[in-house]
C-alpha cells in the first residue's frame, strides 16, 4: 500500500472519531456527525480505501480507543443495541466510493447526481443494519426500531449526503492527480488507463 493510502485512510479514521464525539444524546440512537464523515471516507477515498478507513476505525474502538460517541469503547459498544449502525459503515461506505471517479472527473451537475443516488444508497445500508440489529438487541418491533432508530434522523441524514457530495465534487477534482480509488487516469493527455 502506498504511503499517501495509508495517510488518507489514517485521516478519514480520525476524522470519523471527532464528527462521532459531535453528538446530540436522542435515546437509543445519539444523532451525530459520523454519517457525513462514512459518506467523505467513501467518496474521497473510494470503495476499498474508504472501507479500510471504516474497518480501522472499528478495529480500534474495539479494542478500547475511545472513538465512538460520547467517547465510547470495546466490543461491548459494538455488539449493543446500536452497534449495527457501527458495523455497516464499511459496506456504506463500499456502496458510497463506487460514485470517486465521477466526483472526481464528471461535470459537476452529473457527479453530485451520482453522488447524491449513492449516498442515498448507502444510507439505507445503514439503516437497514442498524435498525434491523436495534430491534433484536432492544426487542423492538421492526416499526418501533424504524420510529427511534430511522425516522428522527431521515431528513438531518440526507442533510449531511447532499453537503457530503458537494463538498466532495469540489475537492476531489483537485485531488485526481494523487486519488486512490480505481478508475480511468484524469490527467492531462492521459491515455485513460486504469491505474
Amino acid at each position: 500500500m502506498r504511503p499517501a493510502a495509508m495517510v488518507r485512510i489514517a485521516l478519514m479514521t480520525a476524522l470519523t472519531a471527532v464528527m462521532t464525539q459531535i453528538a446530540v444524546p436522542i435515546p437509543p440512537v445519539p444523532f451525530t456527525l459520523q454519517v457525513l464523515a462514512v459518506m467523505l471516507a467513501g467518496y474521497l477515498l473510494g470503495p476499498r480505501y474508504g472501507a479500510m478507513a471504516m474497518l480501522v476505525y472499528l478495529l480500534i474502538g474495539a479494542v478500547g480507543v475511545p472513538v465512538f460517541s460520547n467517547f465510547g469503547s470495546g466490543l461491548g459498544h459494538l455488539l449493543g443495541p446500536t452497534g449495527g449502525y457501527l458495523l455497516s459503515y464499511p459496506l456504506a461506505v463500499a456502496v458510497a466510493g463506487l460514485v470517486a471517479p465521477a466526483l472526481a472527473g464528471s461535470r459537476r451537475p452529473a457527479a453530485i447526481a451520482w453522488g447524491v443516488g449513492a449516498g442515498v444508497a448507502a444510507l439505507a445500508i445503514i439503516y437497514g443494519v442498524g435498525a434491523s440489529w436495534l430491534a433484536v438487541q432492544a426487542g423492538l418491533s421492526p416499526g418501533a426500531a424504524f420510529a427511534a432508530g430511522v425516522a428522527p434522523f431521515v431528513v438531518f441524514d440526507a442533510v449531511k449526503v447532499v453537503f457530503a457530495t458537494v463538498l466532495a465534487a469540489a475537492v476531489a477534482p483537485r485531488i485526481a492527480s494523487t486519488r486512490l480509488f480505481v478508475g480511468p487516469s484524469r490527467e492531462p493527455g492521459g491515455s485513460g488507463r486504469v491505474r
